[in-house]
């Protein structure tokens, strides 16, 4: 009591009454000031991963599948970036789309005609399963030539040696899957663009990085996923995956369950992101948050200590005293030297110029991490599902 006493009148309340308040405050101060080291240690995960070079083992021929959807903001310059891989084994890239008048398969053509990387595009084909994406994978699986399968999502842009790097390490028959992580990438000056890759910047970049590096987060990252195709065969292929909204999860787990490793490549591809509204970058996300929350709800409530700035303003509000607004200045710089860290290894130009968003970007984080603490739908694209506690998705309604 005797701390409790230091600080409590000075206040016009009762003593008890001031006593109650700062007990409520004292589980946001302590989730604060734990958050701001966690911060650190991401900082430091990062930029350790950051820093790692490729092992330097021989290229693998390997067949990169591009699942198209749409004539995305960017998707020309990403599609141009898969076919000017410098990858020392041969490779192809399948590009597909379930709809032969899909927008994208244009920007797939123009790619392709002054490219000498052999590559072909397919179209059509049935709609197998809940998870169009999976769907589409099967489809291109069946007409891919080698032995190495490189899943690309087609809103990542990758540098020339990324095929290399993700493919490398199968030479290992105990490695079944290399995965890698990702940074963000606004495809437009928009607001909410620049705000949805800050996010992946600041927040999941940093966390997942540090994740991987207690062995505690045991990720497959859908963005980049390699596994050869007898792993793909021992484990059922990917029609498993069509009910599934976390494919990338169940595919990292199958072949986990086979006795194979899953390893993250150090190599760092950009999420281009496009989000015309506040409405669908708070979809995008939310979704992405439930998902983690069904999948690991420990690893989910983990996350709490991820939002340091927002438990230190609530511990403000319940509790205004110097103390309280010693732990807000506290917060706030650890997050600014996470920031700092993130840009620097990533090697951002005139990364001081996008700190400004950073106070944001935190209060948007946490106001995502509190409302997926309940259940509820998610939106993909046009698509609105309800997940089952398996995590097999049943469309409910189609969004305009």
């Amino acid at each position: 009591m005797g701390f409790t006493r230091a600080i409590l009148p000075r206040r016009g309340l009762p003593r008890d009454s001031a006593t109650v308040t700062l007990y409520f405050a004292f589980l946001p101060i302590l989730l604060a000031l734990a958050g701001a080291v966690q911060a650190l240690f991401a900082r430091r995960a990062l930029r350790a991963l950051a820093g790692t070079p490729p092992p330097p083992v021989p290229a693998l021929p390997a067949s990169l599948l591009k699942p198209l959807h749409g004539a995305e903001p960017g998707l020309a310059d990403n599609l141009a970036a898969c076919l000017a891989q410098r990858h020392a084994a041969p490779f192809e890239v399948v590009f597909g789309a379930a709809d032969p008048a899909d927008a994208a398969l244009p920007l797939a053509a123009a790619a392709m005609a002054p490219s000498s990387t052999p590559a072909r595009i397919i179209s059509g084909g049935a709609l197998l399963g809940a998870n169009r994406k999976v769907s589409q994978l099967v489809h291109l699986a069946a007409v891919a030539q080698h032995p190495a399968l490189v899943i690309s999502d087609a809103d990542m842009r990758c540098p020339p040696t990324w095929l290399t790097a993700v493919t490398a390490p199968l030479a290992d028959p105990a490695v079944g899957l290399v995965t890698c992580l990702y940074r963000g990438e606004p495809a437009d000056d928009g607001l909410c663009s620049r705000l949805a890759a800050l996010g992946i910047d600041w927040h999941f970049l940093p966390n997942a990085a540090l994740g991987e590096a207690l062995g505690q987060a045991q990720g497959c990252y859908g963005a980049t996923m390699a596994l050869r195709r007898d792993t793909l065969t021992q484990i059922g292929g990917f029609e498993p995956l069509l009910p599934l909204l976390a494919d990338d999860h169940a595919l990292g787990e199958a072949v986990r369950a086979a006795g194979l490793r899953v390893i993250v490549s150090p190599v760092i591809p950009a999420h281009v992101m496009s989000e015309k509204s506040f409405i669908t970058l708070w979809q995008h996300e939310l979704r992405w948050a439930r998902t983690v929350r069904m999948l690991k709800p420990g690893g989910f409530l983990g996350l709490a200590f991820t939002h340091p700035v927002a438990w230190a303003l609530l511990a403000l509000a319940l509790w205004p005293d110097a103390l309280t607004l010693g732990v807000l200045g506290l917060t706030c710089a650890a997050r600014l030297a996470l920031a700092q860290g993130v840009d620097a290894a990533l090697g951002v130009p005139g990364a001081w110029r996008r700190w400004a968003w950073l106070p944001l970007r935190d209060l948007l984080s946490a106001a995502i991490w509190a409302a997926a603490l309940w259940p509820g739908s998610v939106v993909w694209g046009a698509h609105r599902y309800r997940l089952g506690a398996d995590g097999r998705m049943v469309e409910t309604t189609r969004t305009p």
